[in-house]
């Protein structure tokens, strides 16, 4: 490879205008929304968290541009409830990157929106092959937008500059990618799909809540047997209440490493506990007597209110069990997910977006009594499916589903 082979690095995007101050009082506030109600176009947000140093997700920083109103940020710790910017806003569109990420807490302080357009949504509808913000900033503004910040700690006060010209840059870039994002939907007939799923959008509230959360503890499976699994859940319940009431990471009070260590070799009594390596560094150290009360409990409660060594499903097992165990269901999927991935190679769409895999796999578990079209349809509109993904898929999985309960030769 030569000199001339290796392309020159992208220029690096800067800000256009001078970085605002940041609004953190009731009448800067009601000044920039005065200004968003005459500005024209779109509305570009964004929204800074503390996730990994912070138990809640709130918003430590809110981003905001419009044409004619330029870019604000705002700290809405200070501020507040941000009512009056929704109402400037009203049924003007929203532009996010990653609606779903930020959606949650902008509701949080007073901000929903009427209509939305997604820039990371509508490219994984294009196939593109990276669709983060720097990779759309490359792709279509031929520049590169550095993202060494984003896993700061946003709840930090005064924010440095460099944070704050970081966060500026993320809206003040959105309007234009949307604009371009737009025209190649147009161009690939993907406008209404776009639509339609950015009007699913519009009624997120947040990630579902888990039944069992403390079963997500990273390495888990080596709790052996229900009191370990007692001991684990004990413990991780203990931890998640400090870290509520203090508003700070779990991980940060108590690593789950640390969780597995009690649950596998419990402590006798506290001062074995004391003793234990886990407890030399000062954040797990300054709770022992809580960690020490919830093995306590674990060790102490009965077998019958032990919990189960696998979780309650609602749904149908997990598919690697069903080739041996459930057999018909195993070739309904086989078939089925062929269908989708030749109907996602055909439309230059990912397989995931164009049927959600959970009811790929729900309509194998369980197809309709009758199979058509319309059932399978309206199964899929039953588990949220748009129209336009019924209006591709319904057919072919009904297809799918009518001829594999026949078993193989040798079966």
């Amino acid at each position: 490879m030569t000199a001339e082979d290796v392309a020159p690095p992208l220029p690096r995007l800067s800000l256009r205008d001078p970085l605002p101050p940041v609004i953190e009082d009731a009448t800067a506030l009601r000044d920039y929304c005065d200004a968003v109600a005459t500005g024209s176009g779109p509305v570009a947000l964004d929204a800074e968290r503390a996730s990994g140093y912070r138990y809640s997700q709130r918003a430590y920083l809110v981003q905001v541009r419009r044409e004619g109103a330029g870019t604000a940020l705002i700290d809405p710790i200070a501020t507040g409830d941000l009512t009056v910017l929704d109402d400037a806003i009203g049924d003007t569109e929203w532009i996010l990157h990653a609606a779903t990420q930020d959606l949650a807490c902008l509701a949080e302080v007073g901000l929903r929106p009427r209509r939305l357009f997604d820039t990371e949504h509508a490219g994984r509808l294009l196939n593109l092959p990276r669709v983060g913000l720097a990779s759309l900033v490359e792709h279509y503004l031929d520049q590169s937008l550095a993202k060494e910040h984003s896993a700061a700690d946003w709840s930090t006060r005064p924010l440095p500059e460099p944070w704050l010209v970081y966060a500026a840059l993320d809206v003040e870039v959105l309007i234009e990618i949307r604009d371009r994002i737009e025209a190649d939907l147009e161009k690939a007939g993907k406008t209404e799909w776009a639509a339609q799923d950015f009007e699913a959008l519009l009624s997120f509230t947040g990630a579902p809540v888990r039944e069992e959360p403390w079963r997500r503890t990273s390495g888990i499976h080596q709790a052996r047997g229900r009191r370990a699994l007692g001991l684990v859940r004990e413990i991780w319940e203990a931890r998640d209440a400090i870290a509520a009431e203090r508003d700070v990471s779990p991980g940060r009070i108590l690593p789950d490493s640390s969780i597995l260590e009690m649950a596998r070799t419990p402590p006798a009594n506290i001062d074995e506990l004391k003793q234990m390596k886990i407890m030399r560094n000062r954040g797990p150290r300054r709770f022992v007597g809580e960690w020490h009360d919830a093995v306590e409990r674990g060790l102490a409660m009965p077998d019958a209110d032990l919990p189960r060594t696998s979780p309650r499903r609602d749904g149908p097992p997990p598919p690697r069990a069903w080739a041996e165990k459930f057999p018909e269901a195993a070739r309904r999927l086989g078939r089925c997910r062929e269908a989708v991935t030749a109907l996602a190679v055909e439309h230059d769409v990912p397989a995931e977006n164009l049927l959600s895999p959970q009811l790929v796999r729900a309509i194998a578990w369980e197809p309709p009594d009758s199979v058509s079209a319309g059932s399978v349809g309206d199964v899929l509109a039953a588990g949220g499916a748009r129209p336009w993904q019924i209006e591709l898929t319904a057919a072919p999985l009904a297809h799918a589903l009518e001829f594999v309960d026949v078993a193989p030769p040798g079966e």
